[in-house]
């Protein structure tokens, strides 16, 4: 989530997008959990977990030079229980207009910017995060230039995936996301995170003097009761990590799945998800029962195009969703194609917060697995034959 840093080649627009979704856990589930928070008390509760690595703070421009000297600071306001993360300066050339879904297909080349790293500086929950953009002088600039900001731990697993958890994110609708104290994701000193931008100035000029303020909220560890801990959980129906999870669809109704098991039970506490134009739902199934156990489905305009996709959760009314270890599930994606020819690009995915029953259980990094290794590639950071992390340029290597 949560989510940072700077200095990556943005290869292909492509491999961000796929994860976007999945990293905006706080977007799709804050204002939801919002209206609750007694009912979020009610959770399944579970002791912060996972040992501490560095903090890697990674910022990529898609359409975005560093100018000026590099610069990421970081400071933490312990009374306000706020981590500020401050980096520019960028300039931005003007780029034509482009929806979502263009930036997808279209990828693109990126822009190198200098890496700064630093370590997640406190104990606690991570709980939100504010995101502004301002000029030089100080100045609100649009939020809409920001494509998309996600926030990579390079410190921790998905469930799911062999690859690093990612955090949370924004994308240029996505508001501003808080959950109550009563839940967060939590976070070690040390943990090394990472964090890229997408850029996308269609203003019509070029903005020469752009900077990110990225606030993020905690709740100190000694927080009485003790939050939820959950953790995001994200599960594609066509996910290559390191790679694409786009997919084909004919003419007709059409759906694409993907079979997992889990290393550990838990509680879904809540759940959005991620479809494309003609896309119907994404569904999370017993894939031995062969029965849904939750849905979430398309929202369409009066128009007919596309304007998100409906969340659910589960702990304002309950516990949460129970999944069992070693119980085989399936997620999938539905289409309902209309035309007469086939879809290019689709997507398919949920994403929530998930409490796991046994926090010992949830699966650690193997820094030799190849599709780590490939997760890796696709933000230009590698292993080294040592364990050690380091960005495929610079070669400035850091432990873990």
């Amino acid at each position: 989530m949560a989510a940072a840093a700077m200095s990556i080649t943005v290869r292909k627009i492509v491999n961000r997008l796929d994860m976007l979704d999945m990293a905006i856990t706080f977007g799709n589930l804050a204002e939801i959990l919002s209206r609750d928070a007694a009912s979020a008390t009610e959770q399944i509760g579970v002791e912060t977990m996972l040992a501490p690595g560095m903090f890697l703070f990674v910022v990529a421009a898609a359409a975005g030079t560093r100018s000026g000297d590099d610069s990421v600071t970081v400071r933490v306001d312990s009374a306000r229980h706020e981590i500020h993360v401050s980096a520019g300066p960028y300039h931005l050339p003007a780029t034509a207009m482009m929806d979502h879904h263009a930036m997808v297909t279209a990828g693109g080349a990126g822009y190198d910017t200098p890496l700064d790293h630093f370590d997640w500086p406190v104990e606690g929950w991570l709980r939100g995060f504010r995101l502004r953009v301002i000029d030089g002088h100080g100045q609100p600039l649009p939020r809409e230039i920001v494509h998309h900001l996600i926030v990579v731990n390079f410190s921790r697993r998905q469930l799911v995936y062999p690859a690093a958890e990612r955090l949370l994110g924004a994308g240029a609708e996505t508001e501003d996301a808080i959950v109550p104290k009563t839940v967060g994701i939590p976070m070690s000193p040390g943990m090394r995170l990472g964090m890229y931008v997408g850029w996308h100035n269609a203003t019509g000029h070029d903005l020469p003097d752009v900077h990110v303020e990225l606030t993020l909220l905690w709740t100190p560890k000694n927080q009485m009761p003790r939050p939820v801990s959950a953790l995001p959980i994200y599960m594609d129906a066509n996910l290559t990590v390191g790679g694409s999870n786009t997919f084909d669809v004919l003419p007709g109704r059409a759906s694409k799945a993907f079979e997992f098991t889990l290393p550990t039970g838990g509680r879904l506490l809540g759940v959005g998800g991620h479809l494309h134009d003609l896309g119907v739902a994404v569904q999370l199934e017993d894939a031995e029962r062969d029965a849904v156990l939750t849905r979430v489905r398309a929202k369409y305009n009066k128009a007919g195009a596309m304007t998100g996709v409906e969340r659910r959760l589960f702990a304002v009314s309950g516990d949460g969703l129970h999944l069992k270890a070693g119980h085989r599930y399936r997620v999938a994606g539905v289409y309902q194609n209309s035309t007469s020819e086939p879809i290019h690009g689709a997507m398919a995915h949920m994403v929530g917060l998930f409490a796991p029953d046994d926090p010992a259980r949830w699966p650690t990094i193997d820094s030799h697995d190849p599709a780590y290794q490939r997760d890796l590639a696709s933000l230009q950071v590698e292993v080294r034959p040592d364990g050690q992390v380091q960005l495929v340029r610079d070669k400035a290597a850091v432990s873990r």
